[in-house]
């Protein structure tokens, strides 16, 4: 029988750790772990909070995207309403309800989780998921969150589930949020939905919520 195909946890002795940088949302600090039979070794890494992303889908299967401009690569991307675990003690669940409110002006009646993931595991703890938003409804014009910064006026648009899969596929969308959450989100709809897990499902792969 083949043994089961799935990562699990296997933490190695951390000798040492030093802050590098602390910065505004997450920080740079270096660790010493113990390999065992590989030696000792120093690796530099960012200490990241973690996140959540949110693909809302309406009745006509039509996935709510927003495009938002992102310093680091200098573009405006496609992306799904997303943000940081950044709230100490913040349920992750609660977290994406608050985003796509926050982002979208929009709340959803029902949430499963759709998928998880390390964005840089070679580099970065940080973990994060996505769920999937229906019974989608608007929020009234006078409970809107106001936005600023990248997020003041940025555009939203319903994109039908085939059209954002092939965007993906065509390397028109960058971002690994939307590009996960979209591609397993096509998935999940060939499988009638029978992937999906509960929202609240244990989330042992970030460091926070084991």
């Amino acid at each position: 029988m083949s043994e089961e195909l799935e990562d699990f946890l296997a933490p190695r002795p951390v000798i040492a750790h030093d802050l590098i940088h602390q910065g505004k949302v997450w920080n740079i600090v270096s660790e010493k772990v113990d390999l065992g039979e590989g030696g000792q070794v120093t690796r530099e890494l960012m200490d990241h909070p973690g996140a959540v992303t949110v693909l809302a889908l309406d009745e006509f299967d039509r996935v709510l995207m927003i495009r938002q401009y992102r310093h680091p690569v200098q573009m405006e991307l496609w992306e799904l309403p997303a943000g940081l675990l950044d709230v100490p003690g913040e349920d992750p669940v609660e977290a994406a309800k608050r985003e796509l409110l926050e982002e979208a002006d929009i709340r959803a009646g029902q949430w499963d989780l759709l998928a998880e993931w390390f964005n840089s595991p070679g580099g970065s703890n940080e973990a994060l998921r996505c769920y999937l938003a229906r019974g989608i409804s608007e929020v009234p014009e006078a409970e809107r969150y106001q936005r600023g910064e990248e997020e003041l006026n940025m555009p939203t648009r319903w994109v039908p589930l085939e059209e954002a899969r092939d965007a993906v596929l065509a390397g028109k969308i960058h971002n690994p949020g939307a590009a996960i959450g979209i591609l397993a989100a096509v998935a999940a709809k060939a499988a009638d939905w029978s992937t999906l897990r509960p929202a609240n499902a244990p989330w042992p792969a970030h460091r926070h919520y084991r």
